[in-house]
């Protein structure tokens, strides 16, 4: 019995391994595709951020590189010049050496030759050799000065005028005999300083006119201008036109002047204060107009 029994407990074995190898068998599938789909959808999320990612990327990288090209500029913007210098001198030595430097000089000269040959020799030898034209110069009292060649300045006579104010009324030194003024050139109207200036003048007024002092300004522009400039700013004395600036050459005011390196001719501002014995009593030149009022009515009272 107890042989028989065993063959039938082996098979019993048997089948169960059987039994565990297709569970275990199947358990391994089971776990390897749900591997399989964790890997799957692990990629599928790498790549759906890559592709988030991507244009933060681009902008950083187009960011990094304009920060690169600037700085490459800004350390070799001196480079390109000096480099250009230095392959443009052989280029141009090069050019001079083969350039036919004597013929260009010789073409003028041949020119000339050829003029002095072509012309009527002896119609000029019989013609009298004219005199040199010197130069046209104004009169020594045009250019602001006097007689003796000092400059108008105190104890000087005035220079007469006869010029049109705003209102297009002519004005004379004829019509100012025997009595004080002051005759002040400015450059321009409406202009930061020469509208500081005015209206200097014109809150002081009254003063000037307790010592029985006349104020009269001076510059090119035309009476229309000095119209508008007076209802502008409300201005209570003469203002004169002087377009070909005669007067103020006359005075000496019409000078050469220089900003930022450029030449020109301009007003130089300038102011005098005339007597009434038609004598300048004291000049002031090449004015600053801070405090510029004040000067002229302190040498007025003698303060």
């Amino acid at each position: 019995m107890a042989k028989r029994s065993a063959p039938k407990a082996r098979s019993k074995k048997a089948a169960a391994k059987r039994v565990a190898t297709k569970v275990i068998g199947k358990a391994r599938a089971i776990v390897k595709s749900a591997l399989a789909k964790s890997k799957t959808k692990a990629k599928a999320k790498t790549k759906a951020s890559k592709r988030a990612a991507a244009p933060a990327r681009a902008k950083t990288k187009k960011l990094v590189a304009k920060t690169k090209s600037r700085a490459t500029k800004t350390r070799s913007a001196p480079a390109p010049r000096t480099a250009s210098k230095a392959r443009a001198t052989p280029a141009v030595a090069k050019k001079a050496k083969r350039a036919p430097a004597p013929a260009v000089k010789q073409a003028p000269a041949k020119r000339a030759a050829s003029k002095l040959s072509a012309a009527p020799i002896q119609r000029v030898s019989k013609k009298k050799a004219a005199p040199p034209s010197l130069p046209q110069t104004a009169p020594s009292a045009a250019a602001g000065t006097n007689g003796d060649g000092s400059a108008v300045g105190a104890g000087a006579s005035a220079p007469s005028f006869e010029l049109s104010d705003e209102d297009g009324q002519r004005l004379s030194v004829q019509q100012l005999a025997g009595k004080p003024y002051v005759l002040y050139f400015y450059p321009k109207d409406d202009t930061p300083g020469c509208t500081a200036e005015a209206c200097m003048f014109r809150d002081s007024l009254n003063r000037f006119a307790q010592q029985g002092v006349r104020i009269i300004g001076v510059s090119p522009d035309s009476p229309q201008s000095h119209t508008k400039f007076k209802q502008k700013y409300g201005l209570n004395f003469t203002l004169l036109s002087d377009p070909d600036k005669s007067l103020a050459q006359a005075y000496g005011v019409w000078t050469k002047k220089s900003n930022y390196g450029r030449e020109y001719m301009g007003i130089e501002r300038s102011t005098f204060l005339i007597g009434d014995s038609g004598k300048v009593k004291k000049a002031w030149r090449k004015v600053r107009v801070p405090g510029h009022v004040d000067a002229v009515l302190a040498e007025l009272t003698g303060a």
